[in-house]
């Protein structure tokens, strides 16, 4: 459940809260009950485990300085690599 960061207009008041994202944006500052808005947050992003975004770029594990791992360019009299 994504968590969410909201500011109060009225007093300044800053608070968090953990929401689902179906849920209806908080409108009341639980302080002053002035008007709030939410804040738009970083995060940390999208991460799929097991996966790089640079599998284009690896290096042969055969020690040749050509692709090799499936490639169009064979390693040469070395089995291919796996």
């Amino acid at each position: 459940m994504p968590t969410y960061e909201y500011e109060c207009e009225s007093c300044g008041h800053r608070f968090e809260i953990k929401q689902k994202i179906s849920d209806a944006v908080i409108e009341e500052c639980p302080q002053c009950q002035g008007k709030t808005r939410r804040l738009i947050q970083g995060g940390s992003g999208f991460i799929l485990k097991g996966f790089s975004t640079e599998q284009n770029q690896q290096k042969p594990r055969c020690g040749q300085s050509t692709p090799c791992c499936g490639r169009d360019i064979p390693c040469g009299d070395k089995p291919s690599c796996e």
